[in-house]
């Protein structure tokens, strides 16, 4: 990373130290995290809105925060020398909050389960992958690090698999995986590019192909 990517790296940062928080927690530090870095509706209902951000940052396994970080540096990198720290940052953040919300809005009332809570950056990768295919839609990038394919048509195929993740939730199957933060966060990606990101640029005269 060059130093123009000083938000990506102290995004890493954080989620390294929160990470560790979980792994050396004792009772009372593990209390203090389950209340303050997991998000839920039930959390949410409770006053406690702030999780919103911090579950962002929050992993409780190595595989979850290693494939988090991953994505995060590899196409994070290039949307914040693209759009400058700052509005990187800003748009991440917006993407990570709405990702929350949308996993506790979903969990309470498509699964049935309002004390559902998660963490995780996903939501905000979501949405970082989602910037990145439509300014890049024919960039490859690697589908399951094997296939390589359009970044577009990778970045619905994901949507399309959480959309189905979701719904199976609904009927009481599926996996223990955060469906509702990631289309979330895709959709706040979506928004904001065409919103914020597309018309600057073609105002520009610049073009992505």
């Amino acid at each position: 990373m060059s130093r123009r990517n000083v938000v990506v790296r102290v995004l890493i940062l954080i989620n390294v130290v929160v990470y560790l928080a979980w792994q050396f927690a004792d009772p009372d530090l593990l209390e203090f995290l389950s209340n303050n870095f997991t998000v839920s509706w039930t959390g949410l209902m409770e006053g406690r809105w702030w999780t919103l951000l911090t579950s962002v940052f929050s992993h409780n396994f190595l595989l979850h925060l290693f494939i988090n970080m991953f994505v995060l540096n590899s196409f994070g990198s290039l949307i914040e020398q693209v759009l400058g720290s700052w509005r990187f940052l800003r748009f991440y953040i917006l993407a990570g909050v709405v990702a929350s919300f949308s996993h506790a809005v979903m969990s309470a009332f498509i699964v049935g389960d309002p004390s559902l809570s998660a963490v995780g950056a996903s939501g905000a990768i979501a949405g970082t992958v989602l910037v990145f295919a439509l300014m890049f839609p024919r960039e490859k990038i690697l589908l399951f690090g094997l296939i390589p394919i359009p970044a577009l048509i990778g970045a619905l195929a994901f949507v399309a698999l959480d959309i189905w993740g979701l719904s199976a939730q609904a009927e009481g199957g599926g996996l223990p995986i955060g469906h509702g933060a990631h289309l979330g966060g895709a959709l706040a990606g979506v928004l904001y590019y065409f919103f914020s990101i597309r018309p600057k640029w073609k105002y520009a005269g610049r073009h992505f192909t």
